[in-house]
């Protein structure tokens, strides 16, 4: 991709940390890529004041508001393309993105995880619930993977990892804080990565 495919669409459902972290990197001249869009299934996540504040465009997408699957895909599509987007950034979101999507986007849509994958990952494996999974096993080590992303939760080829040490007294909310400060260096470095070619 050239660096006028560089623009990036943003999927969140929540406070939009690595969102915002994806801006900061982009600011300081890390990520030459650029986030144009930022879309969310819920309409009280954070991210979307982040992405108010920021002045980018924004907007609520959910399946359900659509008469069918079909048409809310095609939406998506047309919402993507004329944005010029080149790039998609799953940031914390809670969804899977439609098979038209991951298709046209295929090798393009990149997602953080909280958890050395393939391990705790899957449906229902996100935030608190990572971490608290994590501890209950007793896991001397966790970390943060970034992989491609496709049809299938936390699936896909894992391009990097930061390995992250579970001490003997963390609670979910302690190590959740330590990886998280990993998942907001790595990802925009493979963001960045990803759309130099580095991964082809």
């Amino acid at each position: 991709m050239n660096e006028r495919d560089a623009r990036i669409a943003v999927f969140l459902s929540g406070g939009g940390s690595n969102f915002q972290a994806l801006l900061d990197a982009h600011k300081a001249g890390i990520l030459s890529g650029k986030v144009v869009l930022v879309l969310s299934n819920n309409k009280k996540a954070g991210g979307l004041e982040k992405a108010r504040a920021a002045g980018v465009e924004s907007m609520v997408y959910r399946s359900k508001d659509f008469e069918s699957e079909e048409a809310a895909s095609l939406f998506l599509l047309e919402k993507l393309r004329e944005a010029d987007v080149g790039y998609i950034a799953l940031c914390g979101y809670l969804r899977l993105l439609p098979v038209e999507v991951v298709r046209e986007f295929s090798g393009r849509i990149l997602n953080v995880h909280p958890a050395l994958l393939p391990k705790y990952g899957g449906r229902g494996m996100y935030g608190h619930f990572v971490h608290e999974a994590v501890i209950a096993a007793g896991e001397k080590e966790s970390g943060v993977t970034v992989h491609m992303a496709d049809e299938i939760y936390d699936h896909g080829k894992i391009l990097e990892q930061v390995k992250v040490e579970v001490l003997p007294d963390d609670t979910p909310e302690s190590l959740a804080a330590r990886i998280l400060k990993q998942e907001h260096k790595l990802y925009p470095r493979v963001l960045e990565k990803l759309i130099k070619g580095y991964y082809s």
